[in-house]
């Protein structure tokens, strides 16, 4: 199976040589592509059909159609200097631990090889986790539950139903019509494992996932077959007796539900699995900043907010709710509103706007109108032409308040020491600044 790779934001021209993709496969993913949530009006949003090439927009992830299959990497700063194919390797194995953190998977990326990171996409390092996990996981136990069971019998077991004894038995008193508890595996959770490990050996194409899949599948045969569409993700609860299997339950989520965002694109004609990054970074950084500012007397909530811009003349019902990306409490008060932003700030430290947007800042404006926050932040990715890294570049005072409108940026290409910098940065009262300016964004 041919496997072509572009970056985010990137193209990748028509043709058969090397870095190319025969227009026949492109015409495949772009109509798949199409049919994403993320595609948009005009249906552009994932991926433009351009007359010469294709360009990856803000959404990453793999698209399968036919015998073909496109992984959109996102544009991560990484390893300079290095080979095309280090770079990727070490972008996917950045990708999978933002899906990590904002899943809450434990994932040791160690295991995998950089010859695996090289040579195998994204979704094959997914399904390879995944099959690990819950090979470690079935090897204690499939989990059980009980669950109701009703037949007929010739003895009492359970209690009796009443309605179905006098209606289907009032003239054979010899079968009962009992209604018990059974101890069982074929379970909703068990069930949604199962529609996963079917999916995967679909989608899979590299032949040790397809033996791994296999092998999971036997285990399996006992499980109902449910229809991913009929699957009863409200009835699987998680609790002390199968902790362990809440990862891999997150995990078959991704693969299944649209936790990010899965496009099935009927019978033969492709399956996509897709992450916008705008909601990627938010989730990622919002996880780090949670577990960076525990113990410290400050609580992080992630879409916390919600209070509305306006209220209606004639009623109490709100208007133009607000969602910030992350809150910042101390004592029930909001100290700090962060927006993140998947996008890149200029260079020039000149600009006394960094590249910044209107919109974005007076979007961080009403915030701070509404939660009355005396720092607020536009947290964006770190790229090399910033110079340090987890500094705050740019604080401007909006005018007449006292809040500070600050602009800063995070590396997802290094998680060394990940904690001590985002404590610095979030929790000094004065953090180091290579811009500052008194007066507010014009």
């Amino acid at each position: 199976m041919p496997a072509y790779t572009v970056r985010e934001w990137d193209k990748l021209a028509y043709g058969e040589g090397d870095g190319q993709i025969p227009a026949r496969h492109a015409d495949r993913m772009a109509g798949l592509a199409a049919r994403s949530a993320f595609a948009g009006r005009g249906g552009s949003g994932v991926l433009e059909h351009g007359r010469h090439a294709l360009r990856a927009r803000g959404v990453v992830g793999i698209l399968a159609a036919g015998d073909a299959s496109l992984e959109i990497l996102p544009k991560i700063d990484v390893a300079p200097g290095e080979t095309r194919d280090h770079q990727d390797a070490a972008i996917r194995k950045r990708l999978v631990h933002m899906l990590a953190v904002a899943l809450d998977l434990k994932i040791d990326l160690g295991v995998i090889t950089d010859l695996a990171w090289q040579r195998e996409t994204l979704l094959e390092i997914l399904i390879r986790i995944f099959c690990e996990k819950l090979t470690e996981a079935l090897r204690k136990g499939m989990p059980r539950r009980y669950v109701g069971h009703e037949e007929d019998l010739p003895t009492m077991r359970g209690q009796l139903d009443i309605t179905r004894q006098f209606t289907r038995h009032a003239v054979n008193p010899s079968r009962l019509a009992c209604r018990f508890d059974l101890l069982s595996e074929d379970t909703p959770l068990n069930r949604i494992m199962k529609a996963a490990v079917v999916r995967l050996l679909r989608l899979s194409r590299r032949s040790a996932n397809q033996q791994r899949l296999r092998e999971l599948a036997f285990v399996y045969a006992g499980i109902s077959e449910v229809p991913i569409a009929a699957l009863r993700w409200d009835e699987v609860v998680i609790d002390r007796t199968n902790r362990s299997w809440q990862e891999l339950f997150a995990m078959a989520r991704l693969f299944l539900q649209d936790r990010y965002q899965t496009t099935t694109g009927g019978a033969g004609q492709g399956t996509a699995m897709l992450f916008e990054m705008n909601a990627l970074f938010e989730e990622y950084v919002g996880r780090l900043i949670a577990r960076a500012l525990a113990g410290t007397g400050l609580t992080v909530s992630l879409q916390g907010g919600r209070l509305f811009c306006l209220s209606a003349q004639d009623s109490e019902r709100g208007l133009f709710q607000t969602k910030p990306d992350i809150l910042i409490r101390k004592g029930g008060m909001v100290t700090h509103v962060i927006d993140t932003k998947w996008k890149r700030i200029a260079s020039r430290i000149d600009d006394p706007k960094q590249g910044v947007s209107q919109a974005d800042v007076y979007q961080m404006m009403a915030y701070a109108q509404l939660y009355h926050a005396p720092r607020l932040t536009l947290l964006y990715p770190h790229h090399p032409g910033l110079g340090h890294e987890g500094v705050v570049h740019a604080r401007h005072r909006i005018t007449g308040h006292a809040t500070i409108l600050e602009t800063a940026s995070i590396d997802v290409s290094n998680s060394t020491n990940m904690m001590t910098r985002l404590r610095h940065l979030f929790l000094s009262e004065e953090p180091m600044v290579r811009e500052l300016a008194g007066c507010a964004y014009a």
